[in-house]
């Protein structure tokens, strides 16, 4: 009887396939192609039931009469309305296909990190989107409508108005990313949080500065709010960095 023992049936080899660059740009292309027609639908969705939109954007204030300057102002307004709802309600779809593009190149431990990093991101980005909503945007309109009280009848311009409150939304939006940054540079060794922790002194300036800048209105409410918001969330990065490195 012969035997044969240059067969080895005990010995598993993994073999690794990589995708070339050509179907990785492919399936971007795909990925990305799919997030556009999304956007689109819900933006059209989201035109032809802008009256209630537009209503909702009002809600924050009374006792004001808008108008529009042109004829075309308000159309105008609603298609931008409608985008802006069109991309924020398409953000959860786009943020999954991003996430399922990057997953297939990730190690167990940085899918660990990053996929809880971006639904944190789109979490909080959406808690300052509330936050703007039912905290900056009414304290920043009734500062404007107590301080001309009994002195200016209040007329406002709708597009003015819209985008008054939509750059509060975005920058408000924004900022709420700052522990989803602090997170990163710890992570990435280079800051740690005792450092961030030592720099309050520069933190406290640093967050009325932006508060300034991020909001439309020069009232100082609506910039000591952010400002506040800003210095919670930086100290709560703070705190969420030290329960992960230990």
């Amino acid at each position: 009887m012969v035997t044969n023992s240059d067969f080895n049936f005990t010995t598993n080899e993994t073999v690794t396939l990589e995708l070339p660059f050509s179907e990785h740009m492919e399936e971007l292309r795909q990925r990305i192609f799919h997030i556009f027609w999304i956007v689109l639908v819900l933006t059209c969705i989201a035109f032809f039931e802008v009256k209630i939109l537009v209503k909702i954007l009002e809600l924050p204030v009374s006792d004001v009469k808008f108008f529009q300057l042109s004829p075309g102002e308000y159309f105008v307004s609603t298609v931008k309305i409608s985008f802006y709802t069109g991309l924020l309600f398409s953000s959860p779809f786009a943020m999954g296909q991003i996430i399922l593009f990057l997953l297939p190149g990730l190690t167990k431990k940085e899918t660990k990190i990053i996929l809880p990093l971006l639904l944190s991101s789109l979490c909080l980005f959406s808690f300052g989107l509330i936050f703007s909503y039912y905290a900056l945007i009414p304290a920043a309109l009734n500062f404007f409508l107590n301080y001309s009280d009994e002195v200016i009848e209040p007329f406002w311009s709708f597009d003015q108005y819209f985008e008054f409150i939509l750059v509060l939304f975005y920058s408000t939006g924004l900022a709420f990313q700052i522990p989803i940054i602090q997170i990163l540079l710890g992570l990435l060794n280079i800051v740690s949080a005792k450092q961030m922790l030592a720099a309050w002194r520069y933190v406290i300036l640093i967050s009325t500065i932006i508060g300034a800048i991020l909001t439309p209105s020069t009232d100082p409410l609506t910039q000591s709010l952010l400002s506040v918001a800003i210095l919670l969330l930086y100290f709560s990065g703070v705190g969420i960095l030290f329960l992960i490195k230990n």
